[in-house]
């Protein structure tokens, strides 16, 4: 066998490792109705993987999400509306789950921090720019001696103009 020959099984393989490597990480899920489909891959882009950090099911390569697109797709392909999945997910994993948790008090902090700290935020700068104005239009009482300074500065001043 020669060398050349080697190079060429090794690089043929090499593309099908790739290849394979590349296949396993499709998930298929075959659907009869587009609309399910749809409304499958809104799902699994709207779910949380809860094991990865911020990554939805469809994103993750954990097993969790793996199994988590296989019950939503069985969900779905068994006629379950969107609220029951996100339902049923919430039921087992709570609220992290879902990327649009509901305003309950417990996620009061997700919906209204942010407001809260732009509110919080909008009143420093208000604060801070008001005592900026005190500090510049404040008056400064001049001595005699440099009332009489500040003349002559000024007649010099003058006089070169």
């Amino acid at each position: 066998m020669s060398f050349n020959r080697l190079i060429s099984i090794g690089f043929a393989a090499t593309l099908g490792l790739i290849s394979l490597s590349a296949n396993a990480t499709i998930d298929a899920y075959p659907f009869q109705d587009e609309s399910k489909e749809a409304e499958f891959k809104e799902l699994i882009n709207e779910l949380r993987c809860p094991k990865c950090q911020n990554q939805t099911i469809s994103d993750s390569d954990a097993g969790l999400a793996k199994d988590l697109k296989d019950k939503t797709y069985e969900m779905v392909q068994e006629g379950a509306t969107k609220r029951e999945v996100i339902g049923y997910m919430v039921d087992r994993y709570g609220n992290f789950v879902h990327y649009q948790p509901p305003v309950q008090s417990s996620t009061w902090v997700l919906w209204y921090g942010p407001f809260a700290f732009m509110l919080v935020a909008f009143i420093a700068i208000v604060v801070v720019i008001r005592q900026r104005g005190k500090t510049t239009t404040s008056t400064v009482e001049l001595s005699a001696q440099e009332k009489a300074r500040l003349d002559e500065l000024m007649k010099k001043d003058d006089s070169k103009s």
